[in-house]
């Protein structure tokens, strides 16, 4: 059976960061990690093992896993109950202030980290962000929470209830991580009005060009789908595709979607110079092959 990554690719907020910036000793770019819901920095069954072997694979690489709170605990827990914007926020004071990172960083989310990544990126164009790898990310939100990993089976049940009840109200959007990028296809409008993380990076309200230029300052915005994905629904979103307006079921290609249509955040030019690369996996949420992350995904790093 072929080893298989730590099932620490999952969805989490912000604190610590891998750097990727060219290090001069070495000739390695630092890389920033952003984990996923239920997860942490440092744990060394998940993102601490995966941090341990991207510094074997790369020799002298400085990789900075971020960390939300003062501790693991609170780590986690915000990967639930925290405004991501405040997150957002939080990372982008961190790398900046980051001497290892001033001449540039790769950046590698899981889950719901990727997102979040991409929010740095748009944001935060100093220091410069070289490669976004997003790994099982949901670009477009998420519209169902079949399965809640990383959580207990209670709290998953408090947060299911929360966005079937008002995932839009203010108090839920501030608090509930899961609620700012929840996006309902039957309720566009509302989406677009109360949404205030997933609309704003998306472009959805008006279009920011500072986002539009920063995004496409990128040489590469990798994304990873899993096609037996049980966690991301609908999984379309991990190529940024998503449900069609009005529908439940249908769903629209990120090229056939109004934003790529439109080039409201840059992508179909990203996607005309080759700067996006679509990979896929036949397998289940974070659930990587050793062989297959360092055959696709190692390249990027170097």
């Amino acid at each position: 059976m072929a080893a298989v990554l730590p099932w620490f690719f999952l969805v989490s907020p912000v604190v610590l960061a891998a750097s990727m910036t060219v290090n001069e000793a070495n000739g390695t770019v630092p890389l920033v990690l952003w984990h996923g819901m239920g997860e942490s920095c440092c744990d060394p069954v998940n993102m601490g093992a995966i941090k341990q072997m991207i510094e074997h694979m790369i020799p002298g690489i400085y990789v900075l896993s971020l960390m939300i709170g003062k501790n693991v605990e609170e780590d986690t827990e915000n990967s639930f109950f925290m405004d991501v914007n405040q997150q957002v926020s939080m990372v982008c004071s961190q790398l900046a202030q980051d001497p290892k990172l001033k001449g540039g960083y790769n950046a590698m989310g899981f889950s719901q980290g990727a997102q979040f990544l991409r929010a740095v990126a748009q944001r935060c164009p100093s220091p410069p962000m070289k490669n976004l790898i997003s790994v099982g990310g949901q670009h477009q939100g998420v519209y169902g929470l079949p399965k809640c990993s990383g959580g207990s089976s209670h709290l998953c049940d408090f947060i299911r209830n929360l966005l079937n009840s008002g995932p839009y109200n203010n108090l839920i959007q501030t608090t509930l991580v899961q609620a700012q990028y929840w996006h309902d296809p039957l309720n566009d409008d509302l989406y677009k009005q109360r949404s205030l993380f997933l609309a704003d990076i998306n472009q959805e309200r008006v279009v920011n060009e500072t986002y539009k230029k920063n995004l496409q300052m990128l040489n590469k915005f990798v994304m990873v789908k899993f096609l037996q994905d049980s966690v991301v629904d609908p999984v379309d979103s991990e190529w940024f595709g998503f449900l069609k307006t009005g529908h439940t079921k249908e769903t629209e290609t990120l090229q056939e979607s109004v934003l790529y249509k439109e080039d409201r955040l840059g992508l179909a030019a990203m996607d005309k110079a080759g700067k996006l690369v679509f990979l896929a996996t036949d397998a289940d949420h974070l659930q990587l092959a050793t062989e297959w992350f360092n055959t696709n995904l190692l390249p990027y790093l170097r």
